[in-house]
């Protein structure tokens, strides 16, 4: 992909926006060392299932605060003018890889923390933390999905929680079975189950990329 495709500079614009308003990125992780560090202080060590079910709990909420604003914060001037130099399909792409790495970041940085806070119960290192990065990259997909609907909306936050429960209850609950077998030695991972859970990520790419044209039209 060349240095000057429209994917590329949209991109840089984010990161520069986010660069920009730092206060944001920090925020979120005051927001993610203060929740660990809670935790810490109230449950020390929790068993496997706990410690699992506490840390994509978490990523929900750091997912809420870190991808969610990524449309909410375009003014709707500067839509108008994105809307003249660049395509709905290299806008949104270009939001879903942004995303998504934030979210790898965010998702990385949040395990470190768990792991030095509240203990490793963890079997099965490696395959646990690439199912944390392929937990990650899915809530951005979803959530990103989810924004750029509630951008055009007059309740942002009612149609985010209106359109986000039924799609992130079932994932989260994918996610949690998934790696919970990396908590028990007897327990073999299900490629089945990582196979949906990835056939979902790229149905919601696909759900955006043909929606959001019509949305960016409105």
């Amino acid at each position: 992909m060349a240095a000057n495709h429209p994917i590329l500079q949209l991109i840089k614009k984010d990161l520069l926006l986010e660069i920009r308003q730092q206060y944001s990125f920090y925020g979120i992780l005051l927001y993610i060392a203060a929740t660990v560090f809670v935790l810490f202080l109230v449950i020390d060590e929790p068993e496997g299932n706990i410690w699992n079910g506490l840390f994509w709990v978490i990523q929900l909420f750091i997912c809420i605060n870190a991808v969610a604003k990524s449309f909410l914060q375009e003014s709707r001037g500067r839509m108008l003018y994105f809307y003249t130099i660049a395509s709905p399909v290299h806008f949104v792409l270009a939001k879903l890889l942004f995303n998504s790495a934030l979210m790898l970041m965010m998702s990385f940085i949040s395990l470190l923390l768990f792991f030095a806070l509240l203990g490793n119960p963890v079997q099965k290192v490696t395959p646990f933390i690439a199912l944390v990065l392929l937990g990650g990259w899915s809530l951005s997909m979803v959530f990103t999905f989810l924004a750029a609907i509630a951008a055009k909306a007059q309740q942002n936050a009612a149609i985010m929680a209106i359109l986000g429960f039924p799609l992130i209850i079932p994932q989260l609950m994918l996610l949690m079975k998934i790696t919970s077998a990396t908590f028990n030695p007897a327990l073999s991972i299900q490629w089945n189950d990582i196979a949906l859970l990835i056939a979902l990520d790229l149905l919601v790419g696909i759900l955006a990329v043909i929606l959001f044209p019509f949305l960016w039209k409105d």
